[in-house]
């Protein structure tokens, strides 16, 4: 049995201002640091103004979280990502809101819907490569970026209105590359410094550009009312509250805008550092040329992303480097017990996914890429949980997971690259994610 604690896990024990700059500047090296020094449950000052702010690693304790949801723990609302989301976006919402609005928009994203998806990625991709001349040096992200951005436009509005639907890609791709600088992203972790003198406001003109063109094609959809379409848009507007009442113009604006964002961004990241290392692991590429060329030249999107070894490889990209390196936050909602701590009502609990995925104990040489582990044996959702857990769990992971894999697949099969980088690929902070530092450099040789 467990003997309960008093004290609070421990933690680093520089200045909580240190702390948080080392978080924004070099977030793997302070994780790996404190992780090597304090186990799997320990005090990181490092989000907000919470001087009790836990990361958690342990398999068993993220169970408990994860599991308890709403009961033991609440999600509060994403402070950190507010000012670019909107007061009424799905991050921020908390309880039977949170909820009503999950299940609205958790359909497109599965099933029968996503299927239909499979032919447009496979198009896209080849689309974008097509534009390619034999010996020119690219950016993996920047060029999946365009395909991945495209795909959520469509899933999003559909394609109404051509010419907004451009302006949307340039400008929507513009605000991301914001956070290309370190210090634009350190701004999302110090709201003091959100003005309209800092990069802040560049974002700020660029947010209100977007914000222009998303409300005309609510107007527009409006006026026309038309519910045969399939896009989310559509979808959104014929959605009621237990009240009868469709969703303000507001309301829709801030959940069409988080989709459009989250919904490309941490995707491309994930297809970039994917190639990455394939052309880096000659043996990676190889086995995974070998089961591709095993479904023929016009394989089914459904098809290829059955494939076990690709899933594999599109797993341990995931795990290796996850985009996103921490869950959502829970807050302790009463005194509970954890790791043999006794936690207080307010603590907050991010689960580390990070140093969850780099356990030695469930994966031996953990800064290894590969794929075989995946292949050799099953983790459990609190083992391997790149798309986070619980009642937060990323609504767009089989979408996600859908386009990482043919995306890939179709680079892979149809066009000899290889890397342009002699120097390892390090993460590095793109606003509240990680991304490749170079963005990945390949060189296109021919067609195959």
């Amino acid at each position: 049995m467990i003997q309960v604690k008093e004290k609070q896990p421990d933690g680093p024990k520089a200045p909580p201002w240190w702390q948080k700059i080392q978080w924004i500047t070099n977030p793997l090296d302070y994780m790996d640091a404190a992780g090597q020094r304090y186990g799997d449950i320990f005090n990181a000052p490092v989000l907000g103004n919470h001087s009790c702010l836990l990361f958690v690693s342990h398999p068993q304790a993220l169970q408990q979280i994860f599991t308890n949801d709403t009961k033991q723990f609440t999600a509060p609302p994403n402070r950190l990502l507010q000012p670019i989301v909107g007061d009424h976006s799905i991050f921020v919402l908390e309880g039977d809101r949170h909820r009503r609005e999950r299940k609205l928009l958790m359909p497109p994203f599965h099933g029968e819907r996503i299927r239909t998806y499979g032919t447009l990625i496979c198009d896209l991709t080849e689309k974008v490569m097509r534009q390619l001349r034999p010996g020119q040096t690219f950016i993996a992200r920047s060029l999946v970026q365009k395909i991945s951005l495209e795909l959520i436009l469509n899933a999003v509005f559909g394609i109404h209105d051509p010419e907004r639907f451009g302006q949307l890609n340039a400008l929507i791709s513009t605000l991301m590359d914001q956070f290309k600088s370190p210090f634009t992203s350190g701004l999302l972790f110090f709201p003091a410094l959100q003005k309209d003198w800092t990069p802040w406001g560049s974002l700020r003109r660029l947010q209100q550009q977007i914000a222009q063109l998303i409300y005309a094609e609510i107007r527009e959809r409006r006026q026309q009312k038309d519910s045969s379409g399939s896009d989310i848009l559509t979808l959104l507007l014929s959605a009621q509250d237990e009240e009868g009442k469709p969703m303000t113009d507001e309301e829709l604006h801030d959940e069409l805008f988080t989709l459009l964002l989250a919904g490309h961004e941490t995707t491309a990241t994930a297809i970039a550092w994917a190639l990455y290392w394939v052309y880096r692991s000659p043996d990676v590429q190889k086995k995974l040329l070998q089961e591709l060329d095993s479904l023929g030249q016009e394989a089914d999107p459904l098809d290829i992303a059955r494939l076990p070894y690709l899933t594999a490889v599109c797993h341990e990209t995931l795990r290796i480097y996850p985009v996103a390196v921490l869950t959502v936050p829970r807050t302790v909602k009463e005194p509970v017990e954890l790791m043999g701590y006794q936690l207080q009502p307010g603590t907050q609990v991010y689960g580390c996914i990070y140093l969850t995925h780099h356990r030695q104990d469930l994966y031996p040489q953990s800064d290894k890429f590969k794929p075989e582990r995946f292949l050799e044996r099953k983790f459990s959702p609190y083992e391997f949980f790149p798309f986070g857990g619980g009642t937060r769990r990323c609504i767009g992971e089989a979408l996600a997971l859908f386009e990482m894999k043919l995306v890939l697949a179709k680079i892979v099969s149809q066009y000899q690259l290889t890397l342009a980088q002699q120097q390892p690929e390090r993460p590095q902070r793109r606003g509240a994610t990680l991304a490749p530092s170079t963005g990945v450099r390949l060189i296109m040789q021919s067609g195959r």
